[in-house]
């Protein structure tokens, strides 16, 4: 006689339980300070400043078009050494012109949506009729007479988008240098439109808003800082130089 087999059911004593602790879901602490600055963010220049300033740890950061860039780190001969160069060769021009005030990557406010840090600057004391102003926070309002950057290439932002930002604002005069192809484009406004000056047949270009400032370009590009001077000397001792000299600072 077979037998069946007898199942057994047991009653569920319920869902397992842990010995763990209840997790609560905590939220993320809020920041009492203003939010990170990083490229691409699309901020008014208050907002930017606002940012910039929380953030010391930014050494460069600017605002075109209402856009934040931040630069890549700095390469030694494609941007530090020429950017050097230039600094000194515009040092030059203004311990030999009174009425001029130079600057290394300067802030200066063009409008609510531009706030940027060119390369190098050149200016024109504003009792003199230069139309930038140093403001009451110690930074520079409206263009300067001339801007230097040194790009990477015709391709970078400098050219482009910048190079707009400055016409737009009344920049009289951009000098572009552009590393990878080794040219410099010195632009002047001339009604409200940029235009390269051409280079004389020696190859040096002339600036039209500071007379006597004059670029040697080969030796520019070849670190030749003895000749960019050495050229820049002669423009000093023209005519030219001596004029506006006088015309800035007239003997009573």
């Amino acid at each position: 006689m077979s037998s069946t087999p007898r199942v057994q059911t047991v009653a569920s004593a319920g869902p397992l339980s842990y010995p763990f602790p209840k997790r609560v879901p905590r939220a993320p602490a809020r920041s009492s300070g203003p939010p990170p600055l990083t490229a691409g963010d699309r901020l008014t220049r208050a907002e930017f400043e606002r940012r910039y300033l929380a953030h010391p740890e930014i050494k460069r950061a600017e605002l075109i078009e209402g856009v934040v860039h931040m630069p890549s780190p700095t390469r030694f001969d494609r941007h530090s050494r020429p950017h050097r160069h230039i600094a000194t060769w515009l040092g030059m021009y203004e311990a030999a012109t009174s009425g001029t005030a130079g600057g290394d990557n300067a802030t200066v406010r063009l409008d609510f949506e531009n706030e940027v840090q060119p390369d190098a600057l050149l200016r024109l004391e504003s009792r003199l009729g230069g139309r930038s102003q140093v403001t009451a926070d110690d930074y520079l309002v409206g263009p300067p007479e001339l801007i230097v950057e040194i790009a990477a290439s015709s391709a970078a932002y400098d050219l482009h988008d910048k190079r707009r930002v400055y016409q737009r604002s009344g920049v009289q005069e951009y000098l572009a240098l552009q590393v990878y192809e080794q040219e410099a484009t010195w632009f002047a406004l001339r009604e409200g439109v940029y235009e390269p000056l051409l280079p004389d047949a020696a190859g040096i270009l002339h600036s039209e808003v500071f007379p006597g400032l004059w670029l040697d370009v080969a030796a520019f590009w070849a670190g030749d800082l003895a000749g960019v001077l050495a050229t820049l000397q002669r423009g000093l001792a023209s005519l030219e130089h001596a004029a506006f000299v006088a015309h800035l600072d007239p003997q009573p």
